[in-house]
């Protein structure tokens, strides 16, 4: 059986906390290209979108748009 050694000492536990998670995040957007960065916000934006509850200024316009 595998000892489980070897991959215990392969995880970088600094990076299990809230502020090790936000450092590798900061470490590795400063070494993406801009365009990736521009891409991967927004996509990050179109996902936001999908997800969040529509507001009800959406439904009052949708609601204009059918009396009409």
């Amino acid at each position: 059986m595998p000892s489980d050694d070897t991959q215990t000492d392969a995880i970088d536990w600094s990076l299990t906390t809230w502020e090790g998670a936000r450092r590798e995040q900061l470490r590795r957007w400063s070494r993406m290209p801009l365009r990736e960065m521009i891409l991967a916000l927004e996509e990050m934006q179109v996902l936001a979108d999908k997800l969040s509850p529509p507001s009800d200024l959406g439904i009052a316009d949708a609601r204009n748009k059918e009396i009409r």
